[in-house]
């Protein structure tokens, strides 16, 4: 096909719309970076509630199914948990707490900090605390408090007395005592 006098050819694209690309392809690659950002401490946050959750019901099932008390254990200061199991290294039950058997200390992430553990009403904020599971199923009431930083972001892991079942709290919780109008 031929081409007239007046006619141009143009082959690819001009400096300016190329520059106009590069600005949108910039913006949206900030706009993904981010949202990543936003949503990867929450990502932290519950995972954390996840492992812990699945400590708390291993621990519960391990004591209903071997008939033995189990305890979790919170380091308040090092920010890391473990389960306490009621045997001896070699087998059987441990006739003695400084027998026990104890599973690795599991860090919580870098973020992800206890802020506090209530256990039976009693608040705790530092050293190690323990709850334990009996074989039928029952715990000691506990309620896990847990903090991002540095967005200040808390959760809270209520752990049932009477059943050892969980209940999730987005932010801080605390259960209010019961009272009689409650049983009326």
């Amino acid at each position: 096909m031929a081409r007239g006098n007046g006619a141009s050819r143009r082959d690819g694209f001009s400096m300016v719309e190329m520059l106009v690309v590069i600005v949108i392809l910039g913006l949206i690659a900030t706009l993904v970076t981010v949202n990543w950002r936003a949503i990867l401490p929450r990502a932290e946050l519950h995972s954390a509630v996840r492992e812990i959750a699945a400590a708390i019901q291993g621990a519960r099932s391990e004591a209903i199914a071997r008939n033995a008390i189990f305890k979790v254990e919170y380091d308040l200061d090092r920010h890391r948990y473990r389960t306490n199991t009621p045997f001896r290294l070699g087998g059987g039950l441990a006739p003695t707490e400084e027998e026990r058997v104890a599973f690795d200390w599991i860090e919580l992430p870098e973020s992800v900090r206890f802020n506090k553990i209530q256990i039976d009403g009693i608040e705790y904020a530092r050293g190690i605390v323990f709850v334990r599971f009996d074989p039928l199923g029952a715990a000691s009431g506990h309620v896990i408090s847990l903090v991002q930083k540095p967005y200040d972001t808390y959760y809270t892991i209520e752990v049932q007395a009477l059943t050892g079942l969980i209940d999730y709290h987005e932010g801080l919780f605390e259960r209010m005592p019961a009272d009689e109008k409650d049983f009326l």
